[in-house]
This record gives C-alpha cells, structure tokens and sequence, in this order.
C-alpha cells in the first residue's frame, strides 16, 4: 500500500480519494522545513498547495518520493529541476478553476455594467441615488475577448447566453476554431475599436505584458467597460487610470494586480473603478475540484503508472532516456523558438527525423516538440502529457516521417510550422549531446538554442549590423552571439542574436524602426 502526505490544507475529499483508491494517506499541514525534512522519506506521493516548499533538500530526503501534486496551477513553490533529475513526476490540475474564474470575470463585467458594488456603498450610507448609478445593458452589445483558451472559452459560452455578440483576438486559433465558438476573429486594434466591453483571458507573457497600454485605449470606443481576471500585468495599470480619468473607459473591473496583495491603489480613486482581492479561483467547488483532482491523479500514478498532467518528462526507461534526452531538448527549444515566431493561427506541424534518430522513438521528442510549441500560448497548462491533446483540440494537424539519410549530418530533426499566413522550416541536430540550430527557411545557420535572442528578418543592405549593435550598446545591452544567414547577396536575411540581458520593448520598437528591418521578436529559451 502506498504512503501519501497531504502537507497543505485542502478539502477532505482528498483524504477519501486516496483512501478509496487503497492508500494510506497522512494529513500534516503546517510543518516546518525540518519536520518535512525529517518525515518525507516515508512517503512515495505527496499532496501539496502552495505553503509547502518542495526544494531540492526535500527532494533529496524524500528517497522514496515518486510523485509530487499540486492542488492548482502555479509550481513556483517546487524545485522542478531537482524533481526531474531524481525522477518526480510534478503535476498540477491546469482545468480545476476554468469554471470559477470565467464565472467571475462574467460577475465582474455585470457589476461594472450595472454599477453594483458603488451602489451597495451608497445605500449602506443611507442613501438612494439612483440617477447616479444608472447602467448599461449587457444584451446586443460587443464582447471582445482577447485570449480562446480554456477560461475565455467559457466566457464566450455565457456572454453568447446573456445576448452578447462576442469577437475574439487570438494568434493561435485557426478560423475555424473560431467559426466552432461562433466568435468573429479579429486582429487586436479592430477588436479594441469594436468592442463595447473587453475582457482578457491569456497567460503573462513577454508578447501580452502592457497588452492593454496607453496606445491600446486610444484605439477603443469612448465609454468602453475593461475587464481583467487573468493575470495582472496584461493591462498597464498607469494608462489605465488616464483612460478611467479622460472618460474614454467608462469603467474598470480587475481581479488581478501587477504588484499583489494591493493597499491604496491608484485606480481605487474612480468611481468607475470596481476590484477583488484574486478571487478567480475562490470558491468551495474550485477548491474541491482541485483536491478532488490531485488525490485521483496521484492514486492513478502510484496505482497504475497512469500519468495526467505531468508537467516535467515523460516516463521512458534509463537506456531510452539515455538516448532520447538531447533530442528532447532540441525538440523543446525548436518548437519554442517557433512559437515565438509564428504570427498567426498554428494549422499544421510537420516532423521529419532524418539519420540516426530515425530509429529512435519519436513519440517523447514530438511531444516535446509540441509542449515547445505551444508553451508561449499556455505556459500554465501545457505539459509534455497533455501537448498532443492541446494541440489537438486546436486544430493543430501534426504529421511524422523518417528519412534514413541526413544529409552531411549524422542526424536531422526539421520542424515545419504552416500557419494562416505562411511557413516557417527549422533543422535542428545534436552536437557532442547539445542541441544546434543549423538552418531556417532554407538558409544556413549554425548556433546553441539557449537564453535570450532577437529573431530579426531584414534586407541584405550594408550598415545594418553596425546600426543594430549600436541600438543594443546605447541601452546597455551586450551582444553575446550573432548568427547571420541568407539566400544570397541583397536577398533576404534571417539574424538570431544572442543577449544577455532582457532587450526592453522601447529598444525593441527602435530596433524596428530601422530601415530595411522587416520585423524583430524576443525569444527567450
């Protein structure tokens, strides 16, 4: 009978999920580091929120310890690296609170359109104003959500039910994905000038951080209801307290700050201004789901070896792993590098390994390739378990082929990514066990797939180089790598310039800027 820890407090269906799957379960929340220290290695699963930090100390002491699970998303507080090198499986339950936090974003827009909670505080001062808090209706107006995953998924569901009529921005839906949701899909600006309510539902990334800025407000319709239950940060809370303040927003309701937990802040000086403390996922039938989640995922492992969720590898034996684990990694920082990239609806992935790694078994490189892929887009959800799946679900078609020759190489992973609007070819190949780019789109190139780079494609005209240094020396950013290939002379360029600092969005627009520069985009690895 396997031992399980439950360390954080969580809904006791846990407890009975892991006692009808016959394990011996133990509750003891509130442990010191060295009280964990000192019990872990008794159990083989343990059952976490986000109180307990699971590091590399705990890690190593927990010598039986096959299987870590968190009762929600976010990971932070586990040392994944040190999970990974002694076998841990991690997993988290990413679809818990789908339902709880659409349902407040949709609570939230209705209070803001209606002007709930001022009201409220009026009438606790003993007052009938009326006149003062007259609303807009919901029915006949535009939605626009920025973000179709799992949460805005459901937003779209409701708003369609309360009347509304919904169009959506995502780079990474296809048209039909779109038609499926019955949402007209739109570049962002047309959105921003369309839609009477807007409502973000993507991760906190580098390309949605400020999303909603100061030049995103001017493009929208005066009077406009902003909404934001995802991650604080997509809106640039600054510019929106001069839009709150000019009466281009009507009204603002966050449920997520940049800097939480938040006391006296700015935006609280609107009347238009509504908030609550994170509340997305709080509420008793999220937390019992993701209790509920965790125990049957755990049990499942330790049972039966079935893996749901999994957020570090996938299970394959020490000798496969031996040989797979730089194809892996290579396949990840592919995938990722062309998420990164790639500008519209992902349609089609095709993989072809070619040498050596022909005979190999693709099905964990492929997946890798797939996490990398779509990792930029779901960075909370995507795992190497579930990366088929998603891609799946969004209309992804992905194809494999083996060639037995490699060329000059004696192995070649190529990734082709077909999206909306064009097609983006990357070879990949392993050097003494590390990953090397050696080719995109046809052009030649030879670099180690690591850190921070700008990916900039231009015309081949002289003086750019010595320009773009120039840009990145003026901001105090050096320039640890550069790696140019092209065509041929005054034919089109491809650069992957390695950084080692983060390049601001002010010098990535300067960068730009510059003439013959047809567009640049931050990869990080």
């Amino acid at each position: 009978m396997a031992k399980v820890l439950i360390s954080d407090k969580m809904s006791p269906s846990a407890e009975r999920v892991f006692a009808e799957n016959d394990m011996e379960v133990d509750v003891r929340t509130g442990l010191s580091k060295e009280e964990l220290l000192e019990i872990i290695g008794d159990y083989e699963g343990l059952a976490i929120r986000s109180t307990t930090r699971v590091d590399k100390d705990v890690l190593e002491a927990g010598r039986n310890l096959r299987v870590i699970g968190r009762a929600g998303i976010g990971v932070d507080n586990i040392n994944m690296a040190a999970a990974s090198e002694r076998g841990v499986i991690v997993m988290n339950t990413p679809f818990g609170n789908t339902t709880t936090t659409a349902e407040h974003a949709i609570a939230l827009m209705v209070s803001a359109a209606r002007n709930i909670p001022q009201a409220t505080a009026s009438m606790r001062e003993e007052k009938w104003e009326k006149s003062r808090f007259a609303g807009v209706e919901l029915f006949g107006k535009t939605l626009g959500i920025v973000g179709t995953g799992n949460v805005g998924t459901l937003v779209i569901e409701r708003a369609q039910g309360l009347g509304m009529k919904v169009v959506a921005h995502d780079p990474y839906i296809s048209r039909k994905r779109a038609d499926d949701l019955g949402v007209e899909l739109l570049e962002l600006d047309e959105l921003l000038s369309r839609a009477d309510f807007i409502t973000v539902h993507t991760p906190l990334t580098e390309s949605t951080r400020y999303m909603l800025n100061g030049e995103s407000f001017s493009k929208m319709k005066d009077g406009v209801i902003v909404i934001n239950a995802a991650r604080g940060g997509i809106i640039d809370e600054k510019a929106l307290d001069e839009a709150l303040e000019s009466g281009k927003v009507r009204a603002a309701a966050l449920d997520v700050f940049e800097n939480e937990p938040v006391k006296g802040h700015f935006l609280m000086r609107h009347d238009g201004f509504i908030c609550t403390p994170h509340l997305g996922a709080s509420t008793q039938e999220a937390q019992e789901n993701v209790a509920v989640q965790v125990a049957q995922q755990i049990s499942d492992y330790l049972k039966r070896g079935v893996v749901q969720n999994a957020l570090n590898i996938p299970s394959v034996d020490e000798e496969e792993m031996h040989l797979l684990q730089p194809y892996m990694n290579l396949g990840e920082r592919m995938g990722s590098i062309l998420g990164q990239v790639a500008e519209s609806g992902l349609q089609r992935v095709d993989i072809e390994y070619a040498g050596e790694v022909s005979g190999f078994n693709h099905k964990p490189i492929t997946t890798t390739i797939l996490k990398g892929l779509l990792d930029p887009i779901l960075p909370d959800s995507v795992n190497v378990v579930n990366a088929p799946v998603l891609a799946k679900q969004r209309d992804i078609d992905v194809r494999e082929s083996t060639r037995q020759m490699a060329d000059e190489l004696t192995s070649r992973v190529r990734v082709t990514l077909t999206t909306d609007k064009r097609k983006w070819v990357l070879d990949g190949t392993i050097v003494n066990a590390r990953p090397r780019i050696v080719g995109m789109n046809g052009i030649e190139l030879d670099f180690i797939p690591e850190g921070r780079l700008l990916f900039m494609t231009n015309k081949d005209m002289p003086g750019l180089i010595g320009r773009i240094g120039s840009i990145l020396g003026d901001a105090g950013i050096n320039i640890a790598g550069f790696q140019l290939g092209r065509e041929a002379p005054q034919a089109g360029v491809i650069s992957f310039i390695s950084v080692d600092d983060e390049v601001p969005g002010p010098v990535l627009k300067q960068l730009g800027a510059i003439e013959h520069i047809l567009s640049v985009r931050q990869i990080r690895l």
